[in-house]
């Protein structure tokens, strides 16, 4: 006599479909036969876990099992005995011989929907879970690219190449290096997100470089070349007489690289910075400069 498909299921009679559905998942994942191999205990209840799910997730069919109509195996009652032998050995009443067990994991967006979806009891092909890792990048490696050496959950050491003008947070795929698949299925991908540490003295404005650059009192009254950083090396340029702090410069092609080739641009603004300590000799001609007393850098910034 075949089980009562309540039972089986372990909800009461009066249980929602989404109470059904919920106990027949939990069981489903506990029992399939993949992840209980050579387990025949396992694999017969998944059986009768599916055949009560087929049963009860049907409105009509649910509802001829509770007036009576039909018994747990979908038969109609009352029946010939040979029936029930053919129901039980024909197969589409069998939610394990069909992929039709396996129906209701199809709109979910777990492992489970894609090993159900695949179907098979002994034939289930899916791709390996992709690894995720996360890799400390120099700023200037990120902005020039360059090769790092990472180390995978296996132990073997892959190298990367960081690509010219990489952002962070930018994801790099390596394909074929994640988790193994499963039945033949083919490996998963290796997931590298790139995390750029921050610079000294340059910061990013997307494929630009900025820069504050000290000058002297001197280079900003008179003028002058001055060495200046870049992501590339060093550069020198020319600071205009009479420069003030916050003056910007413009060093073109000295920016991030592009993968078309090209660079963007690097700004320098300029910060004028008195010696220290303060000068007798510049104090003296200070108190004494006719037109420094007579300037208002402030004017106009009156509430």
């Amino acid at each position: 006599m075949s089980e009562d498909p309540y039972d089986v299921l372990g909800v009461k009679r009066d249980a929602s479909p989404e109470e059904i559905q919920k106990a027949y998942r939990g069981l489903a994942k506990k029992l399939h036969p993949d992840l209980n191999p050579g387990d025949r205990e396992a694999e017969e209840r998944f059986k009768r876990v599916s055949a009560a799910y087929s049963l009860l997730s049907d409105p009509d069919k649910r509802a001829k099992f509770d007036r009576g109509e039909i018994d747990a195996s979908g038969a109609e009652r009352p029946q010939r005995p040979f029936y029930r032998d053919f129901a039980r050995a024909g197969g589409e009443h069998d939610p394990y011989a069909t992929n039709a067990g396996f129906a209701d994991f199809a709109g979910s967006d777990d492992i489970w929907s894609e090993l159900f979806r695949r179907g098979g009891r002994a034939h289930v092909r899916m791709s390996g879970a992709d690894v995720h890792y996360r890799l400390p990048v120099a700023f200037l490696e990120a902005v020039n690219g360059a090769t790092k050496r990472i180390t995978l959950t296996d132990g073997a050491s892959l190298d990367l190449t960081i690509p010219a003008g990489a952002q962070d947070g930018q994801i790099l795929r390596m394909r074929g290096k994640g988790q193994p698949g499963v039945g033949g299925g083919p490996p998963g991908d290796a997931l590298v997100e790139l995390a750029v540490q921050p610079h000294a003295f340059f910061t990013r404005d997307g494929d630009d470089i900025r820069l504050e650059l000290p000058i002297s009192l001197t280079e900003a009254v008179l003028g002058g070349r001055v060495t200046a950083p870049t992501p590339t090396g060093p550069v020198t340029m020319t600071v205009p007489k009479g420069s003030n702090t916050g003056s910007v410069l413009r060093l073109k092609g000295k920016g991030v690289a592009r993968p078309d080739g090209g660079r963007g641009d690097e700004y320098v603004a300029l910060k004028v910075v008195l010696p220290q300590p303060n000068d007798p000799d510049l104090e003296a001609f200070v108190r004494d400069w006719a037109v420094g007393k007579a300037q208002d850098p402030r004017q106009g910034m009156e509430a």
